[in-house]
């Protein structure tokens, strides 16, 4: 877990290292990376007052006759960058956004997840989180030229870009994050860098960290990383499962020795479970958050679209991973369905309020899914009563915008801006004439 870090160690650092700027890391809605730097000099000031910048110039933010924002840095997120000349250095922090009376911005992704992270601690509940982001590794940016042809844990002659992910791996080391594993994954060039759990907030700084530094370290190398969630037609696509505990003064809360029904699941943890369930539909259009996320979603290709659990079944939208004696605190629950192109602010925020609106309601959980889902027919699903995700973009925005607790959770200002950019994406898509269509149409039509 990443050390914590005050104002007065950083400036010390700041001072002691040579560093001459300091970069202020936010996201816009859509969880786009913004940035603006400022110099070496200023660094106390920013502390004291915050800096300010134009929030009309940013997705989701504000108009411009109400454009006045204030990037309020974390000393516990500064990092100095390894991608940077170490002469003259370069710096960076995540920030929260006020407005200039000092109260927190509601269309700052950060501070909504952060409300939820309170809301959750005023039920003496702390959220810890670790992700397991996919990304490929192409020739350039314009084209799907993969790197090697490897499969699911292959290692070299096939795995050409074992270098590229030590690399990756040594430089999220160097910026304080803690790897557990790495290799190569199903599709050819796929790739995936797990992260050890931390708690929610931290780490959603750390997975907006860990996409730039993959990148850059690609950059550098002279290829392209992406975390788009379906680049390659008939290749699986990029996920990013979560696991997610919830933990309270006496350790794991999911955790119970004693459950009668022998998952070692608290009533609790099942209540948590039922409500991801539940609320997953409603919630797909900010995990799966881009037309693409939905050519990812369709079975076939290992991404969950049946909103269900299960312990050892991979075909389930959620998993239980097995308990492990003497491992009580790694009790947790996975969620499979989210892509690497999401906003893990919004999305750890809507996976939280969605478990802790499922405690709150006391539900209860459904049966295990047992057999492959993948498999079933449509009368065993719905006998099972199984439903599936939104098939695509169109269809998950509905949801989310007739969802009381998608804007209970995120606010109205975040979630009115998503419905209306997301709309506007689906509109265009909607009126786009592919390829495709002139291929099978044109000629016979």
């Amino acid at each position: 877990m990443a050390p914590k870090f005050d104002k007065d160690y950083v400036i010390k650092t700041v001072e002691e290292r040579g560093i001459r700027f300091i970069r202020f890391w936010f996201t816009d809605v859509l969880g786009q990376m913004k940035s603006f730097a400022i110099s070496d000099t200023e660094l106390e000031l920013a502390f004291e007052e915050g800096m300010g910048f134009d929030g009309s110039s940013i997705d989701g933010y504000t108009r411009i006759e109400e454009s006045d924002m204030i990037a309020i840095p974390d000393p516990s997120t500064f990092r100095i960058l390894p991608w940077r000349p170490e002469q003259g250095g370069v710096a960076s922090m995540f920030c929260s956004v006020q407005l200039p009376d000092g109260t927190p911005f509601s269309g700052d992704p950060r501070n909504a997840l952060r409300r939820n992270l309170d809301k959750a601690a005023a039920m003496g509940l702390t959220m810890y989180v670790g992700p397991e982001l996919e990304f490929f590794y192409f020739e350039d940016e314009e084209s799907t030229v993969p790197l090697d042809n490897g499969g699911y844990f292959d290692l070299t002659p096939l795995d050409v870009a074992s270098d590229l992910r030590r690399e990756t791996v040594l430089t999220l080391e160097k910026l304080g994050v803690t790897v557990e594993y790495s290799h190569h994954e199903v599709a050819p060039s796929q790739h995936e860098i797990d992260l050890r759990y931390a708690e929610a907030g931290e780490m959603a700084d750390i997975v907006m960290t860990y996409r730039l530094a993959v990148k850059e370290i690609a950059y550098a190398n002279g290829v392209y990383a992406t975390f788009m969630p379906k680049p390659i037609a008939g290749e699986n696509g990029n996920g990013m499962h979560v696991h997610q505990s919830l933990f309270n003064k006496d350790g794991n809360a999911f955790f119970d020795a004693n459950d009668p029904e022998g998952y070692n699941l608290s009533e609790l943890g099942k209540s948590y479970i039922a409500g991801l369930l539940k609320y997953a539909p409603e919630f797909c259009a900010v995990t799966n958050q881009f037309v693409n996320s939905y050519k990812r979603l369709v079975p076939g290709y290992e991404a969950p679209v049946y909103v269900s659990w299960a312990r050892r079944n991979r075909s389930a939208m959620v998993r239980v991973p097995m308990y492990k004696p003497g491992k009580e605190n790694a009790t947790r629950v996975e969620l499979r369905s989210p892509d690497p192109a999401a906003n893990p602010y919004l999305a750890f925020a809507v996976m939280l309020g969605a478990g802790l609106k499922g405690i709150e309601d006391g539900l209860k959980l459904m049966p295990e899914a047992s057999n492959n889902i993948f498999d079933m027919s449509e009368t065993e699903l719905a006998d099972a009563d199984i439903k599936t995700l939104p098939g695509n973009l169109g269809l998950a925005i509905e949801l989310f915008e007739t969802s009381d607790l998608m804007k209970e959770i995120l606010g109205s200002h975040i979630h009115e801006y998503f419905v209306r950019a997301k709309k506007a994406e689906w509109t265009e898509y909607s009126t786009y004439v592919s390829q495709w269509e002139l291929d099978r149409y044109l000629a016979i039509l």
